[in-house]
């Protein structure tokens, strides 16, 4: 909720400095682009690489979570089965053990999750830094004065209309594909 607002803010703010730029250029004709970040992440190889990266890195935690959930199965019903023959001293002693181990794993799918957050965010921002620069220079190649990230259903959409003239998103796929390869 909180993004929302301050999204709407930032549109907001932005659409105020349009029209002073649209004052301010009086007769010249104000050209405003959109692009769709998320279309030219899913479709660059670049884009695809780092999201081919990040789901190799969670499928590898994942892999790891799969082991410590079955070995986790495995004691609880081992310790189901033996509780009844142990002395009550033994029985809390193993019981121990499993919270500690089931702690454990806790911890470690807590860890799991907060790296693979850590990791989609590290490659979100890198990425997102190369989609404005390459943005803005085929903006500024076509002569337009802004862009607008389009966003889509999973985000925000700021964009109700637009012409698909105004659409720079394969124009910039095109271009991020040239500049990183």
């Amino acid at each position: 909720m909180m993004r929302r607002g301050i999204r709407f803010v930032a549109v907001w703010t932005f659409g105020l400095m349009l029209c002073q730029v649209a004052g301010s250029l009086a007769a010249d004709a104000v050209k405003v682009a959109v692009v769709d970040q998320q279309v030219v992440l899913e479709r660059t190889k670049a884009g695809k690489r780092a999201l081919d990266s990040i789901k190799e890195f969670r499928n590898s935690r994942q892999r790891i979570i799969s082991a410590d959930d079955e070995e986790m199965k495995g004691l609880e019903n081992a310790l189901k089965e033996q509780e009844s023959g142990l002395s009550e001293s033994v029985r809390r002693e193993k019981q121990e053990q499993f919270r500690k181990k089931f702690e454990a794993y806790q911890a470690r799918l807590q860890d799991f999750n907060r790296e693979i957050q850590q990791k989609q965010k590290e490659l979100g921002d890198e990425y997102l830094t190369k989609v404005k620069l390459v943005a803005t220079d085929v903006a500024q190649r076509e002569g337009y004065v802004a862009v607008i990230d389009k966003g889509n259903e999973a985000t925000l959409k700021v964009v109700i209309y637009h012409s698909p003239a105004v659409d720079l998103t394969d124009l910039v796929v095109k271009e991020f594909d040239k500049r990183y390869k």
